[in-house]
């Protein structure tokens, strides 16, 4: 089995793995240049992101997030049921009940390129042990050098 990490927000890492969230939206970006973004991986681990601005783009109460320091911690382990494209808004809108993001950013997020977006289905399960995984420092290249050599694994 490959240990391929799926970068996402700490606090959506959080959602899904409590289950408040059941899917997973990507629009895809830079990485996928002119072909369209899919689910390569049926099944990843959830490597948790950390930026303070998710606070306001989500929708549950607010609270202390963590900053980026010298540890990430892997708890949760994601098996995609189900993926598919989305072409209508209102489609999205209607999703809302399975995940915490503010209809503001699904909006967003399917406005840009403006030619849909993509949603998984996921089953979550909780890793234990706890995975703890060193960084060399607070740097973003760093921490992008740790992602890198953990997808590798």
């Amino acid at each position: 089995m490959e240990s391929i990490g799926f970068k996402e927000w700490s606090l959506v890492c959080d959602a899904l793995g409590h289950g408040a969230q059941s899917v997973i939206w990507r629009k895809g970006g830079i990485a996928e240049g002119r072909e369209v973004f899919s689910f390569r991986h049926r099944e990843f681990f959830l490597f948790p992101t950390f930026f303070h601005e998710q606070i306001g783009k989500v929708r549950i109460t607010a609270r202390d997030i963590p900053a980026p320091g010298t540890t990430i911690a892997i708890r949760w382990y994601a098996k995609v049921e189900r993926a598919l494209r989305i072409n209508s808004v209102a489609i999205a809108e209607a999703l809302a009940p399975l995940h915490i993001l503010s209809i503001e950013v699904v909006r967003e997020r399917f406005g840009y390129k403006g030619d849909g977006l993509n949603v998984a289905f996921v089953r979550v399960f909780e890793i234990s042990p706890v995975w703890v995984l060193q960084t060399k420092s607070d740097s973003p290249v760093a921490v992008l050098g740790l992602i890198y050599q953990f997808s590798r694994q």
